[in-house]
Order: structure tokens, then sequence, then C-alpha cells
């Protein structure tokens, strides 16, 4: 997989933070112990739970050592260990009050065996909080597909990206397995981006990675070309020049039984 870069990805540092505090608000605990961040990135939504959670120890993970090593720097006061959240949580040690993930299990395989894990490790009445982006179907994910799977680019990427998100409604039925007190729903978010060319730098940090890595400095310039090309062509500019960039996010929590 290709590595995380966590100066690209901060960015947005403002934009990509909101909905780890929209979350952290929804949590309804006054006093959890014990905290655990799933995909914590570079430790911006960490330090979205330390301030909303002062008295809590805050444990983050993250299977990238570049988004860590970010972490471990900007947040020295917090714990942070490199850990795959395929891996069993279990080797995380005991249980938590809280277990939250802020944009990241949308890179995980098999959400209904994840989503059992992360309640497992919960003690009796701690709180799952999960934020995944739902926006798949918005211009600029259509772009890349369709680039990507063309005549010209196909043949560079023989291991297209997998979503492994699930419609909304999937998530209700799961969530309806694992708790009697959960909570489904979805913001969008109405990002300002002040040209074309900033929501191509958005996904280079994010939905973008996985092909950049894979072609080499004569393809890559050619290929963002064609995305920026097509991006300029569906997102029409506002009067004050600027482009809106719809994002929906979808965000649940669970209480464990």
């Amino acid at each position: 997989m290709a590595e995380w870069d966590s100066k690209q990805y901060l960015k947005f540092e403002a934009e990509r933070t909101q909905p780890a505090v929209d979350l952290a608000n929804r949590i309804e605990l006054t006093a959890p112990e014990r905290i655990l961040d799933l995909g914590c990135g570079p430790g911006n939504s960490t330090g979205v739970l330390a301030r909303r959670f002062p008295g809590a120890h805050i444990l983050g993970v993250d299977n990238s050592e570049n988004m860590i090593t970010t972490a471990q720097r900007d947040y020295p006061e917090l714990e942070f260990r490199l850990f795959d959240a395929t891996s069993p949580l279990s080797e995380l040690g005991g249980s938590f009050d809280v277990v939250y993930s802020n944009a990241c299990i949308q890179w995980v395989p098999d959400h209904p065996a994840l989503l059992r894990r992360m309640m497992d490790i919960l003690a009796p009445g701690g709180v799952m909080a999960v934020q995944i982006p739902n926006n798949f179907d918005a211009p600029v994910h259509r772009i890349i597909r369709e680039v990507v799977a063309g005549p010209e680019w196909k043949p560079q990427f023989p291991s297209p990206r997998i979503f492994h998100s699930l419609p909304p409604d999937d998530y209700f039925d799961l969530l309806a397995e694992l708790s009697d007190h959960f909570h489904l729903w979805q913001t969008t978010y109405f990002q300002r981006m002040p040209s074309h060319r900033a929501l191509l730098e958005w996904y280079r940090g994010t939905g973008l990675r996985p092909y950049l890595a894979a072609l080499d400095d004569v393809k890559r310039p050619l290929f963002e070309a064609e995305i920026l090309r097509r991006i300029a062509e569906r997102y029409p500019v506002r009067r004050n020049g600027e482009i809106i960039f719809h994002f929906p996010r979808l965000f649940f929590t669970a209480v464990r039984k």
C-alpha cells in the first residue's frame, strides 16, 4: 500500500478536523477513562479527543509510520502506536470506554467483522463512534474512476482502489445487531475550495494517493493534468471565484450492551 504523507494530508487540517470535532461532541459520556483512536492519522483527531475528554488516557494507533511520527511530534503528551486495524484489536490490551474512528475504516475491509471487533473491546456501557466519508459517488470520485479505467491509464493500475464502505442502511442493520442504543446520521459539508487545483490538492492527500504512488515522475503530472481538466469541467466556479466541494460524511455511535 502507498505510504501516507502527513504534510500533504494536513494542508486542509481545519476542514479534515471539523468532522472529528463533530463526532467527538456526540459521545454521550462524561468521564471516560480509556479511549482508542483507531486510524489516528497525524494525531489531529486524537488532539480533539484530548480536548473533549481531558481526564482520559488516549491511545492513537495507525498503520502509517509517517503519520505516527507526525502525531508523536505534534502531540508529545499523548500515546501513539504503530498498529494495523486488520489485526486483532485485543492486542492493544484491556478494554476501552470509547473506541473512536474518524475517516479511517473506509480503507479497512470487512466492516461487519471490524465493527464487531471494535465493540468487543469496549467496556460495558462504552461507546463506539465512527465517521466515514460517504461521497464516493461525487463528481471527483467518478472522475477518478473514469480516468483510471480508461484505455490510456488502465494498464498502469492493475489493482485499482477497493472501497470497503457499505450503504448507510447496511450500517443501520449492523448496529441494530450490536447495540440497543445507537444513532446514525449524515452531514454534508460545503467545503470552500479557492480553485480547481485546490480540489486536486485535497485528493493528492487521500483518494489519489494509491494511483500517484504507482506512477513514475513522467506519467504522474500527465495523470494529474487529466484529472484536473475533468474537475474543471464538472465543478462550476461560483460568483466569488471559489469552488463548492460538497462532502457528505456518515456518522454513527453505538453503546455496548
